[in-house]
């Protein structure tokens, strides 16, 4: 598998990302993401209709995603319908939020079923890892790192680990700012081969790996710097600041969120 397909077993499975666009580590306000002019909910759907989601986030939080003709659907890289979803699957919803009343009018929605989010929990730290750099030791060959569940683990990396410095798909996966393709293959053209000195504490990371002597390593391990991830939601603010204008303006009335 490629970071991108882990990247989104993580955000759907770990919240990285949470409701109104904390970004599950502290992140401050002008750091959090947007999409379109609006925001993102990842959570557990709670409840299926006719056209919307009920959405319950890791911090208990209890959101609603309008679905639309317009909106897009995909599970597994595939379109799939409104009465695919079922209760217990991940998702993770972008649109517009209706603050309000708590209502996300969708554009976007990726989904993961109820095993698959059970399983990608199971596996961070195991299978997978996915936070923020906290310590770098270069000659231990270890790394540090805050999960976006709260723990921090030390992970180590060995000749076979390779890294890359994200380009724009991860840095969207990782900060919500736009839908990724996940399992894209490949390199993508603004994705560099990077080494252990050029990871940094501020960091983000993610990627598969396997435990080893009781430690976890990575196979692969895509690394985000800040200022990456900083850029991209100004660049994807200015494409998509027109376009979330809009929706707001003709965004359907919203449906109240159950207590």
């Amino acid at each position: 598998m490629t970071i991108f397909r882990f990247a989104l077993a993580a955000l759907l499975a770990t919240g990285l990302v949470q409701a109104q666009g904390q970004d599950g580590m502290g992140g401050p306000q002008s750091e959090r993401p947007a999409f379109a002019g609006g925001q993102m909910v990842r959570g557990t759907v709670t409840a299926v209709t006719a056209d919307h989601l009920t959405v319950k986030t890791d911090a208990g939080d209890v959101y609603q995603v309008a679905v639309s003709a317009n909106t897009r659907l995909m599970e597994n890289r595939q379109p799939v319908k409104l009465t695919d979803v079922k209760v217990g699957d991940g998702v993770g919803a972008m649109g517009v939020m209706d603050a309000p009343t708590k209502t996300v009018h969708a554009v976007f929605v990726a989904v993961m079923d109820a095993e698959q989010v059970r399983k990608a929990r199971e596996g961070l730290g195991k299978v997978y890892i996915t936070g923020k750099v906290t310590a770098v030791d270069m000659d231990a060959l270890k790394i540090t790192v805050l999960r976006p569940d709260g723990v921090s683990q030390v992970i180590g990396v060995d000749e076979g680990t390779s890294f890359r410095h994200g380009g724009r798909r991860l840095a969207s996966m990782m900060n919500g700012s736009g839908p990724v393709e996940a399992g894209a293959p490949g390199t993508a053209p603004d994705e560099q081969s990077v080494t252990l000195a050029d990871v940094k504490v501020g960091d983000r990371v993610m990627g598969p790996g396997t435990i080893k002597n009781g430690v976890f390593v990575p196979t692969q391990l895509g690394i985000v710097d800040p200022s990456m991830m900083r850029q991209r939601r100004r660049r994807a603010a200015d494409e998509n600041g027109a376009k979330g204008t809009d929706a707001v303006t003709t965004a359907p009335a919203a449906t109240t969120a159950p207590n």
